[in-house]
């Protein structure tokens, strides 16, 4: 599931002209009252903020974000707080205040947050703030909109803005938007808890590339893709809603070189030297824990820990503090009013339970702490303690070890943090297992100083490489690299010009080879599969591009032999049947198997899709020799697309290990032989170099195995609209008929003039002189 290498990538962080609009639900500065201006505005410190200063900072960049406009402005003075945003690149998303009430406490951090952290017992499902959600989330997106022009960028960060994405999609087709989610996404049994999933996965698939900070959330993330709305993936690239996007983990680092200079500053320096001489006793270790106040974060379980390593090892009375610096959060919030009172309860416990007269075992701050005090507390540790019980990534270890960098300090970490997947030479430990934390905090105490080093040199050597500045900078090249995906899956319109050199090219070439799907390219769908047999215009059609002397032409289907043989088994064409499971040669009346394969597990799946066709109303079961398909053309839309995920769940997980693949096709769900596909056919023509011209034509996902395999030189045709690796595209059946009735035209004009068509240039004239019958299907075509 790595990410896909970007070929030819500009640097977008070094291109001036593409505009970046950053959407969060905060612009990055803190504002407050000020006596003098009637406002004051304060940089916002963190991971976020840090990861995107440098893009914020460069000319026509726009952050757009919730802030409320100071209480008491006059008219002058909103003027002013206008021209103070604008000169520091913000644009102010301005909400009601009941709504901002239950957008951001009620379902952000009353249903997503702690259901995202695994915290269900906390998660409150309201539908009143679900509402909200959903009109903040358009008054974001009228923001947008407001700002946004073609060729801009769009990031949108975080939980608070699910629905944006599919939002703005509807709005912008062709904007390239981006999405990062940086906090944890839960496994699908968890997630499935939440009456709005459906409606939050749909919005954050409105997004090109959708972000994470490590794989365990790609990999929740794509599960629910496809149990939820029915979307599958490759190494982490899917379509939604006929649009390819992008599914990747970017780890988010910090500016480590602030943090690494900031600890060597004299005043830095300075704080360290007080620090060691409050310890109180000469050779007293520092521990230290720095969280914002959350369930999440597992404070109460560190204190517990910490008393029990004190028990388990009185020892070390005397000989460690543990510096705990809680940051204020949610203060208005009943739980964690409750979790601050359960924190306060701890450290009296504690140290009334082990303090001496000249120690005390917990050093307590609940608040925030200015930049200097906090790198000076990393500095002076002996011990960084991140324990969190779930967080999505956690930067404050990453922080500690720039503020040693090149030197010792011990790292206990959590398993649960998203940091533990790049720092795996922590002390790593399970948070709910309080023996294991107790004694990490043991081995970290006890830890040779040369042994620190050694652990933190290649994590203090990645970090330093892996900056917060490099994670923006590879997501939106990424991003771009998405875009130009796309545009490879783009095909242009076969119109009059290309249909003209394609005729040109026909005509040019010494021996022809057409190969043909047959549902959806020569023939409509019906709602009847079995009701598709050939009009007498498309065999009579089929018929003289067969019989042609220099023109070779396959029917290339998923439809079973029996059916093919019967429907164009006497005309002078190849059939391949059953997406190339079988092979029959226009002077042939025997069908051969490409390749030995079994049907045995036919009688475990059969029974599993026959159960879907009994509780499905107009669905129905195809059995062909090799394969068994679910077809649903003919149910109600929205019954259809839940059965659709149903059928993946049941089918999924089991056929791997029988050797056997779930396929979609245009209204089928076909279960079939792996390895085998309609590419792996074509190969017979393709890899043929007689063959100077070579047409392949199709509809659906079976038809891009072919023109994934075509040679370059291939002339590809999708028939129908959304993403392809055809090089061309045709609206419907009628104007792939046309373009056929044109080829027969030039095979009928050779053959009367008995030429062997060798010049290039012969019969370049005619391609203007069609029959009128024809070439006026053909000017409907778009342009290229």
């Amino acid at each position: 599931m790595g990410r896909k290498p970007a070929t030819g990538k500009v640097n977008r962080m070094d291109n001036p002209h593409n505009r970046l609009i950053i959407v969060s639900n905060r612009l990055p500065y803190r504002i407050e009252p000020d006596e003098r201006e009637g406002f004051a505005f304060t940089r916002t410190v963190g991971g976020l903020v840090a990861g995107l200063e440098p893009l914020h900072a460069q000319p026509g960049n726009v952050w757009l974000g919730w802030a409320d406009e100071p209480a008491g402005l006059d008219e002058a003075g909103r003027a002013r707080f206008e021209r103070a945003l604008a000169e520091r690149s913000c644009a102010p998303v301005r909400l009601d205040e009941r709504d901002a009430e239950l957008y951001y406490e009620g379902f952000s951090n009353s249903a997503l947050w702690p259901l995202f952290h695994g915290f269900p017992q906390h998660t409150r499902f309201d539908e009143e703030a679900w509402e909200a959600y959903v009109r903040v989330n358009e008054r974001f997106r009228d923001a947008v909109l407001a700002l946004a022009r073609p060729g801009d960028t769009i990031w949108v960060h975080d939980y608070h803005l699910m629905l944006l994405p599919s939002l703005l999609r509807e709005a912008l087709p062709d904007a390239s938007i981006g999405f990062f989610l940086h906090i944890p996404f839960p496994d699908y049994e968890t997630f499935r808890m939440l009456p709005w999933r459906r409606e939050l996965m749909r919005g954050v698939l409105g997004a090109d590339l959708v972000g994470f900070h490590a794989y365990d959330y790609v990999r929740h993330f794509l599960s629910s893709c496809r149990r939820i709305v029915g979307v599958e993936n490759e190494s982490g690239t899917l379509f939604a809603d006929g649009r390819l996007a992008q599914v990747d983990a970017f780890p988010l680092g910090i500016d480590y070189v602030r943090y690494r200079d900031a600890a060597r500053l004299p005043a830095v320096r300075r704080l360290v030297a007080e620090l060691g001489e409050e310890k109180g006793h000469e050779g007293c270790k520092l521990m230290l824990s720095v969280e914002r106040l959350d369930y999440s974060k597992g404070i109460p379980e560190r204190l517990l820990a910490f008393d029990a390593f004190l028990d388990r090892f009185p020892e070390w009375r005397g000989r460690v503090v543990l510096v705990l610096v809680t940051v204020p959060s949610r203060e208005n919030v009943a739980s964690y009013a409750a979790l601050k009172k359960q924190v306060d309860e701890l450290v009296g416990l504690i140290n009334g339970k082990h303090s001496t007269m000249d120690w005390t075992p917990v050093d307590y701050y609940y608040r925030s702490l200015p930049f200097e005090r906090l790198v000076s507390l990393y500095a002076a540790s002996d011990v960084m303690l991140v324990t969190p019980l779930r967080d999505g990534m956690n930067l404050v270890c990453k922080e500690y070890l720039a503020c040693h960098d090149g030197g010792g300090g011990a790292l206990v970490l959590s398993e649960m943090a998203g940091a533990s997947y790049e720092l795996h030479e922590a002390l790593c430990v399970n948070p709910f297992d309080q023996e294991g934390v107790v004694d990490a905090m043991r081995r970290a105490l006890e830890m040779p100083e040369a042994e620190q080093r050694r652990r933190n040199a290649p994590m203090q050597e990645r970090l330093a490489r892996y900056t917060s500045e490099k994670w923006a900078r590879e997501f939106l090249d990424a991003a771009a690299d998405v875009k130009r995906r796309q545009a490879g899956l783009s095909a242009h319109l076969l119109g009059p010009t290309s249909a003209g050199r394609l005729l040109e090219a026909f005509r040019g070439a010494r021996r022809r080879a057409l190969l043909l799907d047959y549902d959806g390219t020569l023939m409509p769908f019906s709602d009847d599969p079995a009701r598709v047999a050939p009009d007498a215009r498309l065999r009579a059609l089929l018929q003289q591009l067969g019989a042609a002397a220099r023109t070779d032409v396959a029917v290339v289907s998923g439809r079973d032999r029996a059916t093919l043989e019967s429907w164009l088994g006497d005309l002078p064409v190849d059939l391949v049947a059953e997406h190339g499971i079988w092979f029959r040669g226009r002077d042939e009346r025997t069908w051969v198997l490409e390749e030995p394969l079994s049907d045995d597990w036919k009688d475990a799946v059969r029974p599993v899709v026959a159960d879907f066709v009994d509780r499905t109303p107009g669905s129905m079961l195809e059995e062909k020799d090799f394969s068994l398909v679910w077809h649903y053309r003919m149910c109600s839309q929205e019954l259809a697309e839940r059965r659709v995920i149903e059928i993946k769940n049941a089918l999924g997980d089991g056929l791997a290990d029988r050797g056997i693949a779930l396929m979609d096709g245009n209204k089928v769900v076909e279960v079939k032989p792996r390895g085998v596909d309609k590419g792996h056919a074509a190969h017979r023509w393709f890899r043929d170099p007689a063959y100077g011209f070579v047409l392949a034509a199709g509809d659906d996902r079976t038809d891009e195995d072919v023109f994934e395999a075509a040679p370059e030189s291939a002339w590809t045709v999708k028939i129908g609209d959304g993403p392809t690796r055809a090089r061309y595209a045709l609206k419907n059946t009628g104007e792939m008929r046309a373009l056929l009735e044109q080829l027969a035209v030039a095979c009928a004009e050779e053959d009367a003039e008995g030429g062997d068509g060798a010049s290039p240039g012969a019969g370049r004239r005619d391609v203007l002189r069609a029959p009128a019958t024809v070439m006026p299907r053909t000017r409907a075509l778009a342009r290229a």
